[in-house]
């Protein structure tokens, strides 16, 4: 067996066992993953492949690559977790393999192997590979971008500039325009570092945008056309420059916030930090940095500055400087085998514990499959179902029942979807506390922290159906038992 092959089936086994152990039993989680999975339930089952909906209705939070996905995985495997997990696992192995090629491209495959090795068994990069949401397709492409870019740039084969434009294309699919924007941005600045504005020439600018704009360009057009200004105000311009100028979160916009991220998200290899300031602590120079090692350095930090000028901040957000971290620290991991090699071996062992001690009864805590399941059997065809308190999408998908949030009829106004507002995310079905009678046939499923308080202001004669820890569901009335 050669060497390649060799480091091939170790990537392969390995990605294969950490990013696909246990999937099958880890229940789709509140409050993200469960909009992602019901929105490809609802076009599968309406066999409506271009206009992501939910809830019987259009909307446009995300582009439609990684609902692609889900579909797909939903025709193979069946509507399940293993299903809804797949695409993340395996594109979390594809990531694996081009961070083995570019790095071995750069420097030699012992580098390629141990990059790969150290980012596959990072915290953040196990994490998005095992959840149920578009982060591990867009650091594909996204990193895609820059990879082949660096590699037509450095080489004779500019050839390579054409893959830039496909994978730009398809990372604005995944997540928008940022999959141009922000990749596009470190090769302006990589170019203003090295003066080398003569390369722009080679780059195959016009048939590049060309590709670019059939890639991507296609479903935003379709989209536009049969959805025209209410595409345009809610993806634009609330989840991409609402986004940008005002914080969802207001807690998380703090100035260390992705410092934080980083020293939990690169775990444990975040050792590696000050075994670098040690080594040149002790020579009393500051390192080397010649051109590929810039390029990274830019890769990276670009990402990060970035995103923490943003408003709005997820730990997903900076994922993508990952890749080049994990290349730099296999240069410093080289002179040191033994760590690397006990570091890996704890990780594996690690990484199996997390998954079927953590994972799956973290995800069993914070989903709302078994109560779920419940209102299914027990549920008549057309009866009411509510949630009082956190409301779960995730009863939607696995109960195949509609939902209904319950809230004070004075309430509801104030929190349905507006223009320009973080509300329009509120796509869920309303009703109206005061709209249910005496006798009406509802069942419930209540915030077990709230469960005193909804009997309070519902009154009647509600009964416990299922306790679930965080979730209970009640029975109101004549029911069915």
């Amino acid at each position: 067996m050669t060497m390649n092959k060799k480091h091939a089936l170790i990537l392969l086994v390995m990605g294969a066992y950490l990013f696909f152990l246990g999937n099958s039993m880890i229940y789709i989680t509140d409050p993200v993953e469960s909009n992602y999975v019901l929105t490809a339930k609802e076009m599968l089952q309406a066999h409506n492949y271009i206009s992501p909906q939910i809830y019987g209705s259009y909307w446009y939070d995300k582009p439609i690559f990684f609902y692609w996905e889900l579909i797909a995985a939903f025709k193979i495997f069946g509507i399940n977790e293993f299903a809804a997990r797949f695409f993340p696992a395996l594109f979390g192995i594809v990531g694996l393999f081009m961070t083995y090629l570019f790095a071995r491209k750069l420097y030699d495959e012992k580098t390629g192997l141990i990059s790969a090795l150290v980012l596959g068994t990072s915290f953040e990069y196990w994490l998005i590979a095992k959840t149920v949401i578009t982060d591990m397709a867009l650091f594909v492409f996204f990193d895609a971008v820059l990879l082949f870019f660096y590699l037509g740039y450095t080489t004779v084969k500019k050839n390579y500039y054409y893959a830039c434009y496909v994978f730009a294309g398809l990372a604005v699919l995944t997540k928008g325009p940022i999959g141009i924007l922000l990749p596009g941005f470190i090769i302006v600045l990589f170019l203003l570092y090295k003066r080398d504005w003569r390369s722009v020439g080679q780059m195959k600018l016009l048939p590049g945008m060309l590709l670019f704009l059939i890639v991507a360009g296609s479903w935003y057009f379709m989209m536009y056309a049969m959805h025209g200004q209410d595409f345009l105000l809610t993806f634009f311009g609330v989840h991409n420059v609402l986004r940008a100028t005002v914080s969802e979160h207001p807690k998380f916009d703090v100035w260390y916030y992705y410092t934080v991220m980083f020293f939990i998200g690169f775990f444990p290899w975040i050792f590696t930090v000050p075994m670098l300031i040690r080594k040149y602590w002790k020579k009393k120079e500051w390192p080397a940095i010649d051109q590929t090692t810039a390029y990274l350095l830019i890769w990276a930090f670009v990402v990060a500055i970035f995103y923490q000028c943003m408003a709005t901040k997820y730990t997903t957000y900076t994922f993508p400087y990952l890749l080049p971290i994990a290349i730099l620290a296999a240069r410093l991991l080289l002179d040191h085998p033994k760590i690397t090699k006990g570091v890996l071996v704890f990780n594996l062992m690690f990484y199996t514990a997390l998954t079927f001690f953590v994972a799956i009864p973290y995800c069993q805590q914070y989903s709302a499959k078994d109560a779920s399941l419940r209102i299914a059997s027990i549920a008549a065809p057309g009866q009411v179902v509510v949630s009082y308190g956190d409301y779960q999408t995730s009863s939607v998908f696995y109960s195949d029942h509609m939902v209904y949030r319950l809230e004070k009829a004075a309430r509801i106004e104030g929190l349905e979807p507006q223009k320009m507002s973080w509300n329009s995310k509120n796509v869920m079905p309303f009703m109206a506390e005061e709209d249910i009678s005496p006798t009406d046939p509802v069942l419930a499923i209540v915030n077990a922290q709230k469960a005193d308080e909804f009997e309070r202001a519902m009154g009647g004669n509600w009964q416990l159906v299922d306790d679930y820890g965080r979730l209970k569901v009640f029975s109101h009335m004549t029911a069915k038992q």
